[in-house]
């Protein structure tokens, strides 16, 4: 070794250990950045050169019966903003003053705040960003987002709800069917270029988004925009409060529209009074009055307690009833059944109850679904006011016959009267037909629930006599439609105020169907509060019934007419003309209704029918109606079809079927 080693021996190993240890030492903590730390610091760089980018997903739709849709996805952009980020903070706000129109000061106070987090503007289109998106504002932040339009305005706006600012169903079938309508969102991870910019690169990690499903709903737009016309004219003319509708499939129970007034516009929703958006339908019980006297006819027949010929002292028009005076609109002596009905006896459906008795009475209306939810799908609904039959007073028996001490919905009043149309069978209402997945896929389809069956075929089928003589020579004369056979029953009620039945406010209600041999469409009108004369089920109701009933009949050809057959008219005890069929017209059918048929259900063979000369739409629905699979071609009526009308065909045979106009 040199002297001069010797001399800075010391420093030299000091040198060389101190490089090793700072070798070890950046040894060791590489070893813990990238093994100990390394998914923490490598999240860091993530979150630093790449950003999660949100895809949003589509809201399913709903569609009528026929496809046409009743609500829509606009696509729209958020504005919010950190204040605490954000530099020159009057410049961006008169930037977004000059492009919403809004005070500069507006947009200033919420700059100037403390929060983290502020939403500046919503709903705002692709045009009016664009400034904002080319100039990159640090500290703004702008979504993409997806709000819900309705085309229809006010048509089936309280059916369908509407959504909130998050696209989420708040409302009506908005709200029931929301986690099938909401999808499921994607994402997208992106990194920043030389430029800044945010750019996908293959490999990133991404996950598409789910759209919603779609669901086709019973419902007809057509039928739907006639029964609000109509309502809410009538509303007018006779000065009342409001008015609810319903349209039904009586076969199915399918609800072809609904609806009350005054309505409201669900892109507006938020403007309007939230009484206007309830589903009055379902919501809102009342006494029906005399509509519900059919109830204590039902009950009598079924239970042989009494028959439609079986005549009752109807006391000339008055008659006191333990300590309730009784009158009658129009006096009678002796009066059948069936006359009881027909002319809305107050004083003679009491003399029929009191032959049947409370119990019978209460069965009867639990069973045609009074007193119970009707297991409609929707959100809201009532199940009414029926008393148990043991806490019934003296007087109980022959008020609840009249139509009183009961509340029922209009939803129920319509279900009891499908069950009369059909021959006894208690629907379940449906709404919906089929959800649609994003692959155009069926997921879910409804078909026709019986909940019970009432009565017999024959009870029904004197009951649905005694409602077409309502029409004939009844009080629901104004409902009477030439040609078409309706069968009906008109209700006025009186409202109960102040703990006292009022003399000045009514409820006028009419259900009625057609044609009564085989009953395609059922319609129950309520009127609130109508000024008088039109306080009368005949007076208020019925004439609405009428208008809506026509207007269909002029516009869907699919409504078959009824088979006409030859009449005798004899006079009745009164020495008016009634209407004799020479053979009888409404034959009785033991079985479900068509569309309820177990046979029909799951039959694997068709016939098909002779459609040559119908328009689109009514070869359309007899297709639908018996199951086959069909193709058009053209446009105007049918030209040509195969294979031909009375061909036998398995169900998975495509028809194909020429038009021409």
């Amino acid at each position: 070794m040199t002297r001069n080693y010797k001399k800075y021996k010391t420093r030299i190993n000091f040198i060389i250990g101190s490089a090793i240890l700072s070798w070890a030492c950046l040894c060791l903590r590489l070893f813990q950045i990238q093994v100990l730390n390394g998914a923490e610091y490598q999240s860091e760089l993530v979150l630093q050169s790449q950003r999660k980018h949100i895809k949003i997903q589509d809201r399913g739709n709903f569609f009528d019966r026929d496809n046409r849709p009743l609500t829509r996805n606009i696509i729209h952009y958020t504005l919010s903003a950190n204040p605490r980020k954000i530099i020159d903070k009057i410049g961006i706000a008169n930037e977004i003053s000059s492009i919403t129109g809004k005070p500069i000061n507006k947009y200033l106070n919420k700059l100037n705040s403390n929060s983290s987090f502020e939403y500046l503007e919503r709903n705002m289109t692709r045009e009016s960003v664009e400034g904002l998106k080319s100039n990159n504002y640090q500290g703004l932040l702008l979504e993409k987002k997806s709000r819900r339009y309705y085309p229809h305005n006010e048509i089936a706006a309280q059916l369908v709800g509407y959504t909130n600012d998050d696209n989420q169903g708040i409302s009506g079938l908005e709200k029931y069917f929301d986690k099938y309508l909401k999808g499921e969102l994607g994402w997208i991870y992106k990194t920043k270029g030389l430029s800044g910019k945010n750019q996908y690169k293959s490999g990133m990690p991404y996950k598409n988004p789910i759209n919603g499903n779609n669901i086709q709903l019973t419902l007809d737009l057509e039928y739907q925009s006639i029964l609000e016309e109509e309502l809410i004219q009538r509303q007018l003319e006779t000065e009342a409060v409001s008015a609810t509708g319903l349209i039904l499939d009586p076969q199915t129970g399918e609800i072809l529209a609904i609806a009350s007034t005054p309505g409201f516009n669900n892109n507006l929703f938020s403007k309007t009074d939230p009484k206007l958006h309830r589903i009055r339908a379902i919501t809102d019980q009342f006494e029906p009055g005399s509509t519900y006297k059919v109830v204590s006819a039902i009950s009598g027949l079924y239970s042989d307690k009494i028959s439609p010929i079986q005549e009752f002292n109807c006391e000339n028009g008055q008659y006191q009833y333990y300590t309730i005076p009784i009158r009658d609109h129009d006096k009678h002596s002796m009066l059948s059944t069936s006359q009881i009905i027909q002319y809305s006896s107050n004083i003679g459906i009491i003399k029929i109850i009191e032959r049947v008795g409370p119990k019978t009475l209460y069965n009867t209306s639990r069973d045609m679904g009074f007193g119970s939810k009707t297991g409609i799908k929707l959100d809201g609904e009532v199940k009414g006011t029926l008393n148990p039959y043991k806490n019934w007073s003296a007087v109980s028996l022959g008020q609840i016959a009249m139509g009183h001490e009961v509340g029922v919905t209009a939803i129920q009043l319509a279900m009891a009267y499908c069950a009369i149309a059909n021959g006894g069978y208690l629907l379940q209402p449906k709404l919906i037909r089929q959800i649609i997945n994003n692959k155009n896929m069926t997921i879910h389809a409804e078909d026709p629930t019986v909940i019970r069956k009432i009565a017999n075929e024959q009870t029904m089928f004197e009951i649905k006599k005694m409602l077409r003589s309502v029409i004939i020579n009844g009080t629901g004369k104004n409902a009477e439609i030439a040609g078409w056979k309706i069968a009906g029953k008109t209700g006025t009620a009186q409202k109960w105020v102040d703990g006292k039945y009022s003399n000045n406010k009514f409820i006028s209600n009419f259900v009625g169907f057609f044609p009564v041999e085989d009953p395609q469409l059922l319609t129950l009108v309520i009127i609130d509060e109508p000024k008088q004369p039109y306080h009368w089920g005949g007076q208020g109701a019925a004439i609405a019934f009428k208008r809506i009933m026509k207007r269909i009949i002029s516009m869907d050809d699919s409504i078959s007419p009824p088979t006409f057959v030859n009449h005798d008219k004899i006079p009745n005890s009164r020495g008016k003309n009634i209407i004799r069929s020479s053979k009888k017209e409404l034959p009785i059918n033991t079985s479900y209704p068509i569309e309820l048929s177990i046979k029909t259900k799951f039959s694997q063979k068709f016939k098909i029918p002779d459609l040559r000369g119908l328009s689109m739409r009514k070869a359309m629905n007899t297709l639908n109606n018996n199951g086959i699979l069909f193709e058009m071609i053209g446009s105007g009526r049918v030209a040509r079809q195969s294979p031909k009308a009375g061909t036998i065909i398995d169900k998975k045979t495509k028809s194909i079927i020429e038009l021409k106009q």
